[in-house]
């Protein structure tokens, strides 16, 4: 079992800043994807970053130049750094991550943390 921890969220002004991060434990064989997504009331979620299996990363067109993906791989975790924060930018953001199991056959299961709230309000 894989378990997907979140932190960083929080009531930040507009323009402010907020870092988001996510540490992934467990029976871990290797991580083929992670990354943030997110979900406002009464809207779907969607994708905010992500690191894909090939290492690249991957933005929402809304977020490019304002937010950035990162990793410490040996850590198991990401990071969300988030500047200019808009109140469009509201929601609970979503941890997110494929994961090999160990052994074998090869499987790879999806996983999601609990969500952290991201306010944005003056």
């Amino acid at each position: 079992q894989v378990q997907l921890v979140e932190s960083g969220g929080g009531l930040v002004q507009p323009g402010g800043s907020l870092r988001l991060s996510c540490a992934a434990s467990g029976s871990i064989s290797r991580i083929n994807t992670m990354g943030w997504y997110r979900q406002a009331p009464e809207k779907q979620r969607e994708l905010v970053a992500t690191f894909t299996r090939s290492g690249s990363i991957v933005y929402a067109d809304s977020v490019k130049d304002r937010f950035t993906i990162s990793r410490d791989s040996a850590k198991n975790t990401v990071y969300l750094q988030m500047n200019s924060l808009k109140p469009d930018d509201a929601a609970v953001y979503y941890c997110n991550a494929n994961i090999r199991n160990p052994g074998y056959p090869i499987t790879n299961q999806d996983y999601w943390g609990q969500g952290t709230q991201v306010t944005v309000s003056s």
